[in-house]
């Protein structure tokens, strides 16, 4: 049985979740039902104990190390693209 409740939320929230609920064919509700089934599925003592994702802890390994690739000018990128062409 479904039961109502009244939320506030900033208004760009509720944009964006509108969005994505849309985009994902579920209403709202169901959307955050599946939220908060999903906070209280455990018992965590606070929002900091809470996993940002299952995936992230399962492909997080070690220290973060960020790349940088430099961009290729113009006429390499040109050159590339025709290259792959033959």
């Amino acid at each position: 049985m479904d039961a109502k409740l009244t939320l506030s939320f900033n208004q760009d929230v509720v944009t964006k979740a509108k969005k994505y609920a849309a985009d994902n064919n579920i209403s709202l509700s169901r959307l955050i039902e599946h939220l908060l089934t999903q906070v209280t599925a455990s018992n965590y003592k606070s929002l900091e104990d809470y996993p940002i994702s299952d995936w992230v802890s399962m492909v997080a390994e070690g220290e973060v190390e960020y790349k940088k690739t430099v961009k290729a000018g113009r006429k390499a990128s040109k050159d590339e693209f025709f290259s792959s062409k033959k």
